[in-house]
């Protein structure tokens, strides 16, 4: 037992005495005749020891008074009533004095009340609660009055940075009551109202289990107040117990997007993972560093890295240090290198993630560069898995491969075109494509670059003030990669739901208000279409249609090309020239990719 535990341990058996005289006190009406006094004291020989040892045998000083809960009242009670039970047991069996019947119904109620209150008034007094002071610290307004909400109400109590005002709730048989001494204002949508009457600088969204939707909702609404707003983890965290609830951050844009937490088939992916090698093209990207992540869960036996950025392998290497990886630097258009690490390493399943995926840059100067990474890489890395009888190859594609406009999306077009060609000549291997939009704060795209431009007091620019992108987490991506490369049979692309698609104008306004500015502070400004941009992305091209998977989030699209070893000798023979002018790249796309249409801006 330590000090703190031997302290009120002694505080206890000290309490178990004089309520021993208290209850004869009580019993006889404030004036204890001297040959009962002197029997209350001959007593104690007995009582003392006999609630020692209760206190201690029912686990009593394994809690702290500071959290004392329900359940340090329930063993107070048990403790009560077994130290009750047993002193009435000795008296009747004639072990003790007499002592009156009335003395021993009352001691343990009296130990019960004042055990229990010492420790409610410690609690009250630690947490600012005693003498109803007026607490310093930052006025906040808590929305959500479930059970995280009252779970932060008792940690914020304890911390001087904080002081809660009320409490925002959309269930109506709460209002007007209090968890604590904090109010129930009221429903969500009053916080502007709430905010102004109480003068509140900040508001904590409490809400972990609600749907991403309904946290979104809140999140603008107290932002449109004016308020710096933070939340609490996800649900599954705090079960998890990565995280506590009264680890509150700032709320990101990542929160305001509405998309809900994958479902992974993790049974099936431990059989497509577990004790496998395997490559990840690209590995230091965005996509690529976040499957390696996700794959490390599932404990493979390798994990490849292939990379042509030293830098980025680098970081890579340093996160994953101590794990079994391999970090190999190379262009995935060099056939030697990808036969050197595939008879080397003999990689099971393949991750192509390596890309050049900025639609602007692409089509200025670098067109030809795009054909030869983006179709030539994938062609060979695809070449190499088939040779060395890799049994799946995933290829990560993107939406703008619908109907595209532009030399990025037409390239990854014919790398998708590509793989289902691949699929009829190795049918060992299964190629599987996985296709979706944009990916928030990957590198190059607009979310860091607003960022910047906030930092640097605007104004943040955004192309056309109708522009609309489909957005995704970065996580959710992921886990939704290695879900279709569970479920490919082979030559399927998989189209993962996006969601409803985001004006960028919007997610521009979103991160100036989370940034703490309004735009008055921070101006957008309009820039103009780049060449080769849309002001929408599809999904699906005209000719195709989408079959359901046993997966919500993933549907199949069956595109309408037919391909045959001339195509494919064709395409071999254009991509292995050293060079190529600009405007003959576009021409000869069109002919492998009959829905690429060109456009300036």
């Amino acid at each position: 037992m330590n000090g703190r535990a031997l302290i009120a341990f002694t505080h206890d058996v000290v309490v178990a005495v004089v309520t021993w005289y208290g209850a004869y006190w009580i019993r006889f009406n404030f004036e204890i005749p001297p040959a009962f006094l002197d029997g209350a004291t001959r007593a104690l020989v007995w009582l003392v020891p006999l609630y020692a040892t209760v206190y201690y045998a029912t686990g009593l000083y394994r809690g702290i008074w500071l959290y004392a809960s329900l359940g340090d009242l329930r063993r107070l009670l048990i403790s009560a009533s077994i130290g009750g039970a047993t002193m009435t047991g000795l008296v009747h069996m004639g072990q003790l004095i007499e002592i009156p019947r009335s003395v021993l119904l009352l001691h343990p109620i009296l130990l019960l009340l004042v055990m229990g209150g010492d420790r409610f008034v410690y609690r009250a007094w630690k947490d600012g609660h005693l003498f109803g002071t007026a607490r310093e610290g930052q006025s906040v307004l808590v929305i959500g009055a479930g059970s995280a909400g009252a779970g932060l109400l008792k940690e914020l109590a304890r911390s001087p940075q904080w002081r809660v005002v009320g409490l925002l709730d959309d269930d109506p048989g709460k209002y007007g009551r209090r968890i604590g001494d904090i109010p129930i204002l009221g429903p969500i949508e009053d916080v502007i109202d709430h905010a102004r009457k109480l003068a509140v600088t900040h508001a904590i969204i409490a809400m972990p289990s609600a749907s991403a939707a309904q946290r979104r909702r809140a999140a603008e609404l107290a932002t449109s107040a004016g308020l710096a707003v933070l939340t609490v983890p996800v649900y599954d965290d705090i079960l998890s117990g990565r995280v506590a609830v009264s680890q509150v951050r700032k709320v990101e844009l990542e929160d305001l997007l509405g998309r809900e937490q994958v479902q992974l088939d993790d049974a099936g992916l431990h059989l497509l993972l577990e004790g496998k090698t395997v490559l990840i093209t690209g590995a230091g990207g965005s996509i690529g560093s976040e499957l390696a992540r996700q794959i490390a869960r599932f404990s493979p036996k390798l994990l490849v890295f292939y990379e042509l950025s030293e830098f980025a392998l680098y970081r890579i290497e340093q996160e994953f240090a101590g794990s079994s990886i391999a970090c190999v630097v190379g262009d995935v258009k060099d056939s030697a290198r990808l036969d050197e690490l595939f008879a080397r390493y003999r990689p099971d399943v393949i991750f192509h993630a390596a890309a050049y995926k900025h639609v602007p840059m692409m089509e200025n100067q670098n067109a030809w560069e795009a054909v030869r990474n983006n179709v030539l890489g994938t062609y060979r890395v695809a070449h190499a898995a088939m040779a060395h009888g890799a049994s799946e190859f995933v290829l990560i594609s993107t939406d703008k491969a619908v109907n595209p406009t532009n030399v990025m999306g037409a390239t990854k077009r014919l790398a998708e075109m590509i793989c289902q060609f691949m699929q009829r000549q190795a049918p060992a291997t299964r190629f599987v494509t996985v296709r979706f939009g944009n990916v928030l704060g990957s590198s190059g795209s607009v979310i860091p670059k607003f960022r910047e431009q906030i930092a640097a007091g605007g104004p943040v620019t955004v192309t056309h003030r109708d522009i609309i992108r489909y957005f995704m987490l970065i996580p959710e991506a992921a886990q939704l990669v290695l879900q279709a490369g569970l479920m490919g049979n082979g030559g399927e692309i998989f189209v993962l739901d996006m969601g409803e698609p985001v004006k960028i104008v919007d997610l521009a306004r979103d991160l100036i208000r989370l940034s703490g500015f309004s735009e008055d502070d921070i101006r957008i400004e309009f820039t103009g279409l780049r060449p080769g941009e849309k002001l929408y992305e599809e999904l699906l091209a005209d000719g195709e249609a989408t079959l359901p998977t046993p997966h919500p989030k993933l549907r199949i699209a069956k595109p309408q090309a037919v391909l045959d070893a001339e195509w494919l000798y064709a395409l071999q023979s254009w991509l292995e020239q050293s060079v190529c002018v600009e405007e003959d790249v576009r021409r000869t796309l069109r002919t492998f990719v009959p829905e690429y249409h060109p456009t300036t801006a």
